[in-house]
């Protein structure tokens, strides 16, 4: 893909995820469903970080694409190759199985229906859905260097540990699980949860790392995309 249609794809990204942010953001304050944006507002939930997380790798991409000097080995790139394949690409993708597979057994675990009232259905899809094929996307547009295994799969443990962690006081804080879905478990269910979900984007990183290798290794035998 040609650098301009390249540079294209990142501002169009980025575009979209800053105005659906901006959005959501605005709903706070509003007078939405109990529990809704209580403690923390929209920031104690995985998908608004992952519209931030999104929304900063695609303005790091917008910005490198313009940059003048040799962007292979510019640290900007480097840090917006660390972003998307250590988090961007698996923590999105997370998001989007999760969700939807949740929301197919029972959506009051996940999303419930009250929710629709305030959050129009383009809104969900945008925060749910189209998340994938923009990273699908990304893939395609240009390739990747990955970090080594073990120090991404450390770097998400420490993430997602924390993530749980900010989950468990707003729990202790307010008496309010942030997913109805979580107030189901026992605390050692609780605990197996979190490895699963941790499991399963342990394989959305290698499955990104894989992809990454196979569209750009194949026909160009003197690209090398994953650190060493």
């Amino acid at each position: 893909m040609t650098s301009t249609l390249r540079r294209v794809y990142h501002i169009t990204a980025f575009s979209w995820y800053a105005f659906t942010v901006k959005t959501l953001a605005a709903k706070d304050g509003e007078e939405l469903p109990p529990g809704i944006f209580i403690y923390g507002g929209p920031w104690k939930y995985l998908t608004f970080l992952n519209l931030l997380l999104q929304m900063t790798f695609f303005g790091l991409a917008t910005v490198n694409d313009l940059q003048p000097w040799k962007k292979s080995e510019s640290i900007l790139n480097r840090c917006k190759d660390l972003l998307f394949s250590v988090f961007a690409f698996p923590v999105g993708m997370f998001v989007v199985l999760l969700f939807w597979t949740i929301f197919a057994y029972d959506r009051e675990l996940v999303y419930p229906a009250t929710i629709d009232t305030f959050f129009p259905p383009w809104m969900n899809h945008a925060m749910h859905t189209f998340v994938l094929p923009v990273l699908l996307g990304e893939l395609l547009v240009q390739p990747h260097t990955y970090p080594q295994t073990k120090h991404a799969l450390a770097a998400l443990g420490v993430v997602g540990l924390s993530y749980l962690c900010g989950i468990i006081w707003v729990y202790l804080s307010v008496g309010i699980w942030v997913y109805p879905l979580l107030g189901h478990f026992s605390t050692s269910g609780l605990m197996g949860f979190f490895f699963f979900n941790m499991s399963v984007l342990t394989l959305l990183y290698l499955l990104g790392d894989k992809l990454n290798s196979h569209v750009w290794s194949k026909g160009r035998p003197r690209m090398t995309t994953k650190a060493k």
